[in-house]
């Protein structure tokens, strides 16, 4: 163990207890899972319905979610910065921070859509109404941005930032309810006199009692209050699962149902429990799980061979780019490359619009241009940021974001390895989309095929086509086809990653601890794992952190610190044991 190692840990270990959250209900194991690897491997198909039963926890809570006090309040919020011409913010951090951006992006293509139909501009237009907020802003869509979720100032400077004053909406969502980044954004909003919103996915009474900050926001009368607890996740703590898919379902339905009272069509009001649970159980189907099944083999015997997969998309290629990044800091695969970068690994999953050109790709994508970060070592002093930032600020700016090519431009390290696949998604029809990226990135992959999702299988797919039947209702926001490509793109990641051993039980391993509540969580994953104590599994975690980050800056593909760990401290303990 080095000495700097040692420092380190005994230094988070003592002063770094806020984020201590064992405690928490998201950062728990569900009793259903727990045997989710084991599983996977024996029998794939019955793993798939491991996971996809822990959705069923959203249904059984969607009733008492919707029934809060807190709901009709916010659907009246959006209402009235509606009539009233103020600003939605919707800010988040990691999955929350992309589920954001999700939401706007939304947003701003039913107002285009809308203006396209009439063929003239409406008589009002609501486009820009509104905006989301991602700690680290837009770049952080591809690649974390370490260290931004740990300071509630960084939440308060990025939305002063943006505009937010009186009147205003501020729904701050943050799955644990504890993130400072997200926390900070609400007292932001309040601030300035916002009405303000926390949503988060723990139970209110367990967040006061083990998280100070939690408890103090929570305690604050003047911001409104959403619970979306539904249970454990299906990975512990992986909320990009559950805990993102009904906050989706949550918050975007209120956004829909405040749209359509303000376009004065009253009577909408969807029974979003039963559809949801329509939706869950058409995914949950003998043929739907057969098609699971077919489609995790097919990218995970990809990945056996070192091959790579390559989506491309055009109207979902936010909902494809949002799962394939995830799967980096959760599964601890490479991240999303620049163009010009040919020291990192390439990522073995990558999105393409065969439509764009990268610029205009990313413009399409989020419906506006992106918002980098240019912030300079002058304000990382102002916010009293970490050394490490003021002495050397992450480059965040809207140029790094354009170096990462989603365009049609061709891209020679995607079919160079030694399998290929371009997959591409749609929930309509995809035969004109493969077409387009056939004549975009040429016939250079081993393999072709098509994920459709929908009521009509389409035919004329090339290479393989795996289609999933089911009921998606129409909606402003597109909310249940968004809802169902998550659903699926989710179940599909996860699964492969089971399969390829970057599971242990249900526990991710194989995961990067890039700031503090996942410091926390490899910590106690080390413990589970071994037996020791809390303060040996974190000297050891940050050891196979720097060790880690020397095969990174080698350019070689690391393994995950919380892996290295484990292997080493039981290799430690059998040979003591002898």
């Amino acid at each position: 163990m080095t000495t700097e190692a040692a420092q380190k840990a005994r230094a988070f270990v003592q002063q770094e207890k806020a984020f201590r959250l064992g405690e928490l209900l998201t950062e728990s194991s569900h009793p259903k899972t727990r045997t989710l690897s084991q599983t996977m491997q024996a029998d794939l198909r019955a793993g798939l319905r491991q996971l996809l039963s822990v959705d069923e926890d959203i249904v059984a809570a969607l009733e008492g979610i919707f029934a809060q006090e807190s709901y009709p309040k916010l659907v009246a919020a959006f209402l009235e910065a509606m009539r009233t011409g103020h600003h939605i913010f919707f800010t988040g951090c990691g999955a929350t921070g992309r589920l954001s951006i999700l939401l706007e992006a939304a947003w701003r293509r039913y107002w285009r859509e809308a203006k396209q139909k009439a063929g003239q501009a409406p008589p009002y237009d609501l486009e820009d109404l509104c905006i989301s907020i991602m700690a680290g802003g837009d770049f952080a869509l591809i690649k974390a941005v370490e260290g931004f979720e740990d300071f509630p100032d960084f939440g308060r400077y990025q939305l002063r930032q943006a505009g937010v004053q009186a009147g205003d909406v501020v729904v701050a969502i943050t799955e644990g309810g504890e993130t400072p980044f997200v926390i900070g954004t609400a007292w932001q909003g309040l601030d300035v006199g916002a009405t303000a919103f926390l949503v988060y996915n723990n139970p209110t009474d367990l967040l006061r009692q083990h998280v100070q900050r939690s408890r103090e926001v929570i305690d604050e009368p003047r911001i409104g209050k959403l619970d979306l607890t539904t249970g454990p996740m299906a990975i512990a703590g992986s909320t990009r699962m559950q805990a993102t898919t009904v906050e989706l379902l949550v918050v975007g339905a209120a956004l829909e149902t405040a749209l359509m009272q303000f376009m004065e069509q009253d009577r909408w009001d969807k029974p979003h429990p039963t559809m949801f649970a329509k939706l869950l159980e058409a995914l949950s189907t003998d043929e739907s799980v057969e098609t699971l099944a077919r489609l995790t083999q097919f990218e995970e015997d990809i990945y056996r061979r070192h091959g790579l997969v390559t989506y491309a998309a055009d109207t979902f290629l936010l909902d494809v780019l949002t799962d394939t990044t995830e799967r980096s800091p959760t599964f601890m695969v490479p991240p999303f490359r620049q163009d010009g970068d040919t020291q990192s690994p390439v990522s073995w999953a990558f999105v393409k619009d065969p439509h764009h050109a990268t610029r205009q790709a990313w413009h399409e994508m989020l419906q506006r241009e992106p918002r980098g970060l240019d912030w300079g070592p002058a304000v990382y002093e102002q916010l009293k940021a970490p050394e490490a930032l003021r002495t050397n600020p992450p480059q965040l700016d809207n140029s790094r974001i354009h170096r990462f090519r989603i365009g049609n431009e061709p891209d020679p390290s995607r079919n160079s390895a030694s399998d290929t696949a371009l997959i591409t998604l749609n929930t309509s029809d995809v035969s004109e989309l493969q077409k387009r990226a056939a004549d975009a990135f040429g016939a250079g992959f081993a393999r072709t095929a098509a994920i459709t999702v929908g009521s009509a299988a389409e035919t004329a797919v090339a290479g393989e086509h795996f289609h999933f039947s089911c009921e998606l209702p129409a909606s402003p926001l597109r909310l249940w086809e968004h809802l169902a490509v998550k659903l699926i793109l989710n179940t599909i990641s996860t699964a492969t990653m089971v399969r390829l051993e970057r599971v242990i039980g249900n526990a991710m391993v194989w995961v990067s601890p890039s700031n503090k509540k996942l410091i926390d969580r490899g910590t106690r994953l080390i413990v589970q794992q071994i037996g020791c104590g809390y303060e040996q599994a974190c000297e050891a975690l940050f050891e196979s952190i720097d060790a880690v980050s020397r095969q990174t800056q080698q350019g070689k593909e690391p393994p995950s610190p919380v892996a290295l760990a484990i292997a080493q401290l039981g290799a430690k303990n059998k040979e003591n044991a002898k």
